[in-house]
């Protein structure tokens, strides 16, 4: 696996990489809202995780898929277990938030994490990187303000709003340990082990919580199953050949996937604030991923 490469030398290809990784994630988050409204968030993702390891585990085989050795194994069963707690939570308030709005209110995770990165990857983070994330959470800011911050919440809403905090935290460690482990680990591997361990942390509960679904259910669940498996060996990927701090702000661009879609199929407004807040997280991804230098190229 490819070593560190600094922010200023980044390939154009795991940016890209990462942006179709955002984009398949989102489309994931449509299928999954879908999905939860019909049979709670614990159930749908606890389908999905089941369906992921099915379609993605015979690929890690096939390709000559090894057990990890031990060090690596740790990080897997941590993010694992992170994301598990992450998901549920955000699929959670997902049902009670407008799409858009609970993706707005996530973005407070690339902050977090490019301050993770400096700790536990000991990445030194560049002046623009730390203007590129400032920039999209202002229009993040411009979002909820326009919109959020206008109207009385239910107690819905509210525990949402908690929901997508709380999941935030979480995956701003869980982008820190995606590139700890796309540096040791296969895309397979990783999307094979972290569907699995997610559906084993998930499975203690299903006596009590799991809600089997209506036929007309399965379409979104498996969707959702193959986006899920696409967005992380896209994300694998492209953290396997670019520093954190730089695929980081790229977070953002999921914003204007989630307005699409939740105006799509949830009828969810196109309001100016969501345009004028949108604009300024385009601009912090371009200045994250702008080249800065001739020896920017691609691997």
């Amino acid at each position: 696996m490819p070593g560190n490469v600094s922010a200023a030398t980044a390939p154009i290809r795991p940016i890209f990489a990462a942006l179709a990784g955002i984009a398949l994630f989102s489309g994931m988050d449509a299928a999954m809202k879908i999905a939860a409204l019909g049979i709670g968030a614990y159930s749908a993702f606890l389908l999905r995780c089941i369906l992921g390891t099915a379609l993605i585990g015979p690929v890690w085989w096939r390709r000559g898929g090894r057990w990890p050795q031990p060090s690596v194994m740790r990080i897997h069963i941590l993010r694992g277990v992170v994301v598990a707690f992450m998901g549920w939570s955000f699929f959670f308030a997902l049902i009670r938030l407008p799409l858009a709005e609970a993706i707005a209110i996530s973005f407070i995770a690339p902050l977090i994490a490019l301050g993770l990165a400096a700790i536990l990857l000991g990445e030194r983070i560049e002046p623009r990187a730390i203007v590129a994330a400032l920039l999209g959470l202002a229009g993040v800011v411009v979002i909820i303000g326009g919109k959020i911050g206008r109207e009385t919440m239910s107690d819905e809403a509210q525990w949402g709003v908690a929901a997508i905090l709380v999941s935030a935290c979480l995956y701003a460690y869980n982008l820190v340990l995606q590139r700890r482990l796309a540096l040791v680990a296969s895309p397979e591997e990783i999307s094979t082990i972290q569907h699995g361990i997610i559906a084993l942390v998930l499975l203690p509960a299903a006596p009590f919580l799991l809600q089997w679904p209506e036929p007309s259910l399965w379409l979104p669940i498996g969707a959702a199953a193959v986006l899920a498996v696409g967005a992380l060996l896209c994300l694998s990927w492209a953290y396997a050949r670019a520093e954190a701090q730089v695929l980081v702000p790229i977070e953002y661009s999921g914003f204007l996937w989630a307005a699409l879609l939740g105006w799509l199929f949830f009828d969810e407004a196109l309001t100016p604030s969501l345009l004028v807040g949108a604009l300024m997280i385009v601009c912090g991804c371009w200045i994250a991923t702008r080249k800065k230098r001739p020896e920017m190229t691609a691997l």
